[in-house]
């Protein structure tokens, strides 16, 4: 029932961003958290960080998209991804990689991966205690980049 809400909430809130004109979030920068109360909420620097090597081993092992990783350099990844969340939750980074639909395009994704890996982020907040509304905040900050990086 949580999965079912939680991509409901993800397409509801891609559907208001598009429908709002949202920016197009080809760049986790034009998306960042205005204070660092989510920040915090994630527990810093070390919560994201345990967040994202969590949700790097869940996504290994889902069958729905573990072969997204199959050709990923994953200790690169996980950089890139502790630099984005830190930055759109309000912490102190700035994402240094590749705007997201550079980084994507060659990969195919499709929306059931978007949602797969969704769930499997969500999976790790859990994991790790993430506060609902901080994990709302963050979802919402991630719903818009699936236009972008979703390509079939």
């Amino acid at each position: 029932m949580k999965r079912m809400l939680t991509m409901i909430a993800l397409t509801v809130t891609a559907a208001l961003a598009n429908f709002a004109n949202a920016q197009t979030a080809t760049s986790p920068d034009t998306n960042t958290a205005t204070s660092d109360a989510v920040f915090q909420d994630f527990g810093g620097k070390p919560g994201i960080s345990k967040v994202i090597d969590d949700f790097l081993g869940i996504w290994q092992e889902d069958p729905r998209i573990s072969d997204k990783l199959k050709d990923a350099d994953v200790e690169r990844l996980g950089s890139l991804l502790k630099e984005q969340i830190t930055q759109l939750t309000g912490g102190p980074a700035v994402y240094s990689g590749r705007d997201m639909k550079t980084a994507h395009q060659a990969m195919g994704l499709h929306n059931a991966d978007f949602n797969a890996l969704a769930e499997d982020l969500q999976h790790a907040m859990d994991k790790n205690g993430v506060p609902s509304r901080a994990q709302n905040k963050l979802l919402a900050k991630l719903a818009p980049m699936e236009h972008v990086i979703v390509t079939k």
